[in-house]
């Protein structure tokens, strides 16, 4: 049973690329769109059963998105890639390295969400302070985000358990879990603010709730898995080794994404300041364009685990091929989404504009920062991927931090006092994105093929020959 569910699972070592990684990519992007998708039904039933109340309650959940939204990345990184098939011993030593890790994860997962839990609460007050919201909308900002400051370790453990499916090229069962607890999550806003009239308060329970369903999901799948990821309660402990590994790439990448929120939390503000319309029509419009950072994030994750395992594996040319064919196939799977995102905004634009003015323009920059250059977004993702791959998990960090936050803050400080239009504000996100894109390519060309050169003196088989002495 154990070799039947090992041939099912993704080989990244052999064979042909250019099918596999859309196996691999297009279920994490399916499942991080439909992610959004259950988001905007909440800003659909907000903005439906809430009455009068609609503009602000709508407008109180979108100043929380640049707080809450989780990141996807893999709490810990990858598998590692087996350096031979027919070097057996090493491989098992890669699967307790791999198993040690699983276990290690889960606990710094659920620690970390809880520490999250208590930091949100804490901080929830002066953060929405920072963020200009007005006084209509604080209170039901406020409501919303203290509820869903119980989340965080649900939200971090599902992100963990998803991210380690993933590792052995398992990407269906995390659709799976999102999609039951997707579904979930509709039913309980309805119920919750349709049929008991709450406000954001029901919507944020239900999306705890919901959360924590699909955390439990994986959990089970985990723990009746037979693959080398199988989840031991019993075993649930940290070690130390592993917890150095983890935080040796996950604190940059941490960091990374604590930059990019305050980036954000700081445009946040700024929309806020141009008042409650605005603030609920950039609302709606984010739960569109964000499907398109969705697809860029599915071939980054992708690059990332293809690149990992071969280089793992001491297989270079692999791991440059799986850059070039993920750059290719996200220009073409983007292009697709975006041509139907936009057919349908020109049509929903229109009404959207006379309900909420400005809120058409948040996707005009997209027009520009999508429809004429794909490639640069498709940079700004697949190559941090390909560098984290090759264990390089520092400089993409620094560079997004100059790139990302570094852009859009003094594009705020400086050039929107000048115009203070919501155009203005989101011409911020191609400029930032493009300056990011061409930063990571030249650590790609520098920092790669040094990496390179370094595994190339540590071949597989002297690292077969010193796993053997060390026996």
């Amino acid at each position: 049973m154990k070799v039947a569910a090992q041939k099912k699972s993704l080989d990244m070592l052999h064979g042909t690329l250019w099918d596999k990684i859309p196996r691999f990519a297009i279920p994490v992007a399916a499942t991080a769109i439909l992610s959004q998708l259950f988001n905007a039904a909440d800003i659909a039933v907000i903005g439906n059963f809430t009455g009068e109340l609609r503009t602000v309650a709508v407008a109180a959940v979108g100043t929380n998105s640049s707080i809450i939204k989780p990141d996807r990345q893999p709490v810990h990184r990858h598998r590692a890639g087996r350096e031979r098939d027919d070097r057996a011993r090493l491989g098992e030593q890669n699967d307790k390295m791999v198993h040690h890790a699983v276990h290690t994860s889960a606990v710094v997962a659920v620690l970390g969400g809880l520490i999250a839990a208590v930091i949100g609460e804490l901080i929830a007050v002066p953060l929405l302070n920072q963020l200009n919201v007005p006084d209509d909308v604080f209170p039901l900002a406020l409501l919303y985000l203290r509820h869903l400051s119980c989340g965080p370790a649900m939200i971090l453990l599902y992100n963990f358990e998803a991210a380690v499916f993933r590792s052995v090229g398992e990407t269906k069962i995390p659709l799976i879990a999102l999609t039951a607890s997707g579904v979930l999550n509709v039913i309980l806003n309805l119920f919750f603010v349709a049929a008991l009239r709450m406000s954001v308060d029901g919507v944020a329970i239900a999306t705890v709730l919901s959360n924590a369903v699909s955390a439990a999901i994986l959990w089970i799948f985990l723990l009746k898995t037979d693959k080398v990821i199988r989840l031991e309660p019993k075993k649930l402990r940290i070690d130390m080794l592993c917890l150095k590994q983890i935080l040796r790439i996950g604190v940059p990448a941490g960091v990374q994404s604590a930059m990019f929120s305050i980036a954000n939390i700081v445009i946040q503000g700024a929309i806020n300041s141009l008042g409650t319309v605005v603030m609920a029509a950039s609302s709606a419009a984010y739960n569109i364009e964000i499907i398109t950072y969705d697809i860029l994030n599915s071939f980054s994750q992708a690059c990332t685990t293809f690149v990992g395992q071969n280089f793992g594996a001491g297989e270079i040319k692999r791991c440059k091929k799986t850059l070039l064919l993920c750059l290719l196939e996200g220009v073409v799977s983007l292009g697709i989404v975006i041509a139907v995102i936009l057919f349908f905004w020109k049509i929903a634009a229109c009404h959207l504009q006379r309900r909420s003015a400005g809120g058409g323009d948040r996707l005009h920059p997209l027009d520009a920062d999508h429809a004429v250059a794909r490639v640069q977004p498709l940079l700004r993702g697949a190559v941090p991927g390909y560098l984290r791959g090759f264990e390089i998990s520092l400089p993409p960090a620094i560079l997004t931090m100059l790139g990302i936050c570094g852009v859009r803050l003094s594009w705020l400080r400086w050039v929107f006092p000048k115009d203070k239009t919501f155009l203005n504000i989101m011409l911020v996100f191609p400029i930032s994105l493009a300056t990011t894109a061409l930063l990571m390519l030249a650590a790609a060309l520098y920092s790669v093929p040094r990496t390179a050169m370094r595994i190339c003196r540590r071949t597989p088989m002297r690292l077969w020959k010193r796993s053997n002495d060390n026996i």
